[in-house]
């Protein structure tokens, strides 16, 4: 019995983007038991992924040993490092199973942002890059966007809350202006200017992100619903199944709505294509600005470090509001 171990702590967006890869693992595979390893905070977003056999979650404050106890458990024959951290590399020791990984890119990485010398050669978005990881399964991308499946519940408890709010039936913009990075964050003015315009367009407006971004949020106009904070990972995903359109920028949020087959005008600043989080084969616009100067980090920080902030800032809600509308045409 093939049985496989997928490995991946976190973030909201880098899980999401294995799904692809244990998409085409169960189908070439239909007979393996597949086994997603996350955090417990990050496992929503794969508990309801019918390929999978089980999710195995990292407990907060429990002990990689008492994890690694439980992974042995299942007697894997392969392990899958989709992370690449010191916890996951601590576990190829105390998981002895055929273990491999993939690459980060790292160097080209580096030198793309300190040198603007873009050695990368093709551009390998990070859901194709997993599948290094499985080189000796026999798999490949069958072309298809990630995947987030949803329970009944998270369905339910959002159509209840689109009544409660009146919003039932009505096209739906979802708006992300959070980033954990504020250099990932499209200026507040233009996101007000922008809620004006959607509204002008019929669009209901609903603001989704975490907790750290409601007071954010609270800030888009008076016409914006404002849920950042109030949804579970898995109602984040109903909600935006529920919806027309996503703006967002670089964040999990921009995957979550590709996960769940909404469109996305996603707005780039210090990343790049290069580094792999493009939206994943789903119906999207970019909009990003060629600029000298990007890109300016991996993630993003908390100022520009030329101070003007141009790659976001000179991004200007008409051109949104023309994404939006070419997109949902």
């Amino acid at each position: 019995m093939l049985r496989v171990l997928c490995v991946r702590f976190s973030s909201i967006g880098d899980v999401l983007l294995t799904t692809p890869l244990v998409r085409a693992l169960h189908r070439r595979h239909p007979d393996a038991e597949l086994y997603f390893v996350t955090k417990r905070a990050m496992a929503p977003l794969v508990m309801e992924n019918p390929n999978l056999m089980q999710v195995i979650a990292l407990e907060q404050g429990e002990r990689i040993t008492d994890l690694a106890r439980r992974m042995r458990a299942v007697g894997a024959t392969y392990a899958l490092d989709l992370h690449g951290s010191l916890r996951s590399r601590a576990l190829r020791w105390l998981v002895p199973c055929r273990w491999t990984g993939y690459s980060k890119r790292k160097i080209a990485r580096t030198m793309l942002i300190s040198t603007k010398i873009n050695v990368y050669g093709r551009p390998v978005p990070v859901p194709e890059r997993y599948f290094e990881a499985a080189r000796a399964l026999d798999v490949a991308p069958d072309g298809g966007p990630p995947e987030f499946f949803l329970a009944p519940a998270a369905r339910e408890r959002i159509a209840r809350w689109l009544r409660e709010h009146q919003l039932d039936g009505k096209p739906i913009a979802a708006l992300a202006p959070g980033a954990a990075h504020a250099t990932k964050r499209w200026p507040i003015h233009h996101w007000r200017a922008l809620s004006a315009q959607l509204e002008g367009m019929g669009y209901a407006l609903v603001a989704l992100g975490g907790p750290e971004d409601r007071e954010l949020a609270s800030r888009l106009g008076s016409t914006v619903t404002n849920a950042a904070g109030e949804f579970s990972l898995q109602e984040t995903g109903a909600c935006l199944a529920r919806s027309t359109v996503l703006i967002s920028g670089d964040t999990g949020v921009m995957h979550m709505a590709s996960g769940v087959g909404t469109r996305v005008v996603a707005l780039f600043g210090p990343t790049v294509e290069p580094f792999g989080f493009l939206p994943y084969k789903s119906r999207a616009s970019v909009i990003e600005l060629d600029l000298d100067c990007r890109p300016c980090s991996a993630m993003g920080t908390k100022r520009c470090p030329l101070g003007h902030h141009r790659c976001l800032g000179d991004v200007l809600p008409d051109q949104v509001a023309a994404a939006v509308q070419r997109l949902v045409a």
